[in-house]
């Protein structure tokens, strides 16, 4: 099964059309890109983090149904019923949550998306750090990355302030096992998801935003 156990898929399918539409209405969304996602097969989204928008953006804007990993702490009452119901995996951050994990990659192996914030948390999104989690689950399911960046929602003001999203080319982490060469392919997933940011910075800078 390509979404978490327990997902409803209609429900999943309507949580995409709210990110996608009524949500999305509050910002000018430009996606660039798009034709680059793999429309089948496992795929580890990792995007870059700066606001609480970036996930429902990314969540309606990108053409598969992505589960992603939310911090277990949104996971309470009616808000973590419908979570669950909409295909997203809550995970315990600042360690290795193997609970989490072990779901993920069964979405990945079974053909799905997982997306994940490598950073770990919200900051200004430049990547200048990434945890292990995804690199771990393409390396261990066989998936291919996919790079994100997402510029605009950081402390965005004024009336529907433009955002951008910019996708990159899908690519595979090298083989090898152990600590080492994991800490290998984290630093490439770290690399490639810094320079798109950069990219889309430089993009926006041209044309005058931030």
């Amino acid at each position: 099964m390509s979404v978490p156990e327990g997902t409803v898929p209609w429900l999943f399918d309507f949580g995409r059309w709210i990110g996608r539409v009524p949500y999305v209405w509050q910002f000018r969304l430009r996606v660039h890109g798009a034709d680059r996602v793999p429309l089948s097969g496992g795929v580890v989204v990792v995007a870059n983090h700066s606001s609480m928008s970036d996930g429902p953006i990314l969540f309606g804007a990108l053409p598969r149904r992505v589960t992603f990993l939310i911090k277990q702490e949104m996971f309470k009452g009616v808000v973590g019923y419908l979570l669950r119901k909409i295909g997203q995996i809550p995970v315990k951050r600042g360690e290795a949550d193997r609970t989490a994990l072990v779901a993920a990659q069964s979405v990945l192996k079974a053909g799905g998306v997982i997306g994940i914030f490598p950073e770990g948390t919200r900051g200004e999104g430049d990547v200048a750090s990434a945890q292990n989690g995804a690199a771990w689950l393409a390396k261990t399911s066989g998936a291919v990355v996919l790079p994100i960046a997402c510029r605009g929602t950081y402390q965005a003001k004024g009336w529907r302030p433009v955002v951008d999203v910019l996708i990159g080319e899908p690519f595979h982490l090298p083989e090898g096992k152990g600590r080492a060469a994991l800490g290998v392919a984290t630093e490439q997933v770290r690399d490639r998801l810094a320079t798109l940011v950069a990219e889309l910075d430089g993009l926006r800078v041209s044309e005058g935003r931030r």
